[in-house]
């Protein structure tokens, strides 16, 4: 019967080597040598830790060659594999547009700008919230779990708006079309000169924004005709507009707030690490500030239970990170921050 030599060399299942080679394994066996400042070459295991420092020369070489190549199939050429680091980021074949044909839809685009004499105050349009909750998307990549509590809660209320629109817009459809069948066949009111607006936005929640302006817009043309063709009084036409306009004006006051505070440099490096146990004075005074801002952001969303349609956070979590983010306090037990530092943000 054939016998199976052990091998005189630690293994792993995990090992990127054929024969299972186990680098961290033989670093343990081989650690009294290792560290010694003169080493025994004379130790029978000193064959092995020359074969070690080969090893790990291999295995740097090849992951270096790896990360060369861009992970390319070996069938892949060396030229084949370095284009691919060289083409270009996509963009848009033509300009995204969207077009308008209400004044009101326009207007809950541009919003208002606070005027001189402060006779009007100010509104936030689409094209700002838009900003706002690009603010958020980009901080997501910083870890930061309020900047996801705000595209999270943002999406949340804009749902439900798109819901109302779409409800209130099938019941005046549904006048129309039962008007068709009894004979009477009338078209919806559009501009004579709808106007088309350049988005080109930096981020999906912009065109989120932009879509529900378009159905504001569509739902504000149905309105209109309904009055028109006598379906529906002028009053009962303008509380049925304002009704909507006012719930999507007090969604687009949020985003807008949260980036006052989180962009500014004194929040702008929050993250999820600063909650946890360990974390710096400088970490423990933005904990501080920003529950102090807007309360202790839910516990689903700092764990990343909930998260964001679109997000640049990349977390890989371990079950210890994940064990930490579940037992993080997530008000400042512990920080050290002064009336004074915590003012400064709530000017």
């Amino acid at each position: 019967m054939a016998t199976t030599l052990k091998p005189t060399f630690a293994t792993s299942p995990d090992s990127p080597f054929p024969d299972h080679y186990d680098i961290a394994g033989e670093e343990a066996a081989l650690k009294d040598l290792l560290d010694a400042e003169n080493p025994n070459t004379m130790d029978p295991r000193w064959s092995r830790v020359v074969e070690l420092e080969s090893r790990k020369e291999t295995l740097q070489r090849s992951q270096s060659e790896y990360r060369q190549r861009q992970g390319a199939d070996k069938l892949v050429s060396n030229k084949e594999a370095s284009d691919m680091r060289y083409i270009g980021a996509l963009e848009d074949e033509d300009q995204d547009t969207m077009t308008l044909h209400t004044r009101e839809a326009y207007r809950l685009f541009m919003g208002r700008a606070r005027d001189a004499e402060g006779n009007h105050s100010p509104i936030v349009g689409g094209r700002r919230v838009a900003s706002a909750l690009r603010s958020a998307w980009v901080l997501s990549g910083n870890d930061n779990p309020y900047a996801d509590w705000v595209l999270i809660a943002f999406m949340d209320r804009m749902d439900a708006a798109k819901g109302k629109l779409e409800t209130a817009i099938t019941g005046c459809e549904k006048v129309l079309k039962d008007l068709r069948q009894r004979g009477l066949t009338y078209s919806v009111l559009r501009s004579r000169e709808p106007k088309d607006v350049d988005l080109g936005f930096r981020s999906p929640y912009g065109y989120a924004v932009a879509e529900l302006i378009v159905h504001y817009d569509y739902f504000v043309r149905l309105i209109k005709t309904l009055i028109r063709k006598d379906r529906m009084s002028d009053e009962e036409g303008r509380v049925a507009m304002r009704q909507r306009v006012r719930e999507i004006r007090s969604m687009f006051e949020d985003p807008s707030k949260y980036e006052r505070f989180l962009m500014r440099e004194e929040l702008r490096q929050l993250s999820r690490s600063d909650f946890l146990p360990g974390a710096n004075e400088e970490a423990q005074k933005r904990v501080a500030a920003v529950v102090g801002l807007f309360g202790e952001v839910p516990r689903e969303v700092f764990t990343g239970q909930i998260a964001p349609r679109h997000s640049r956070r990349h977390a890989n979590l371990s079950e210890k990170e994940l064990r930490l983010l579940q037992e993080a306090a997530l008000s400042p037990v512990a920080a050290d921050v002064s009336d004074e530092d915590e003012g400064g943000l709530l000017e």
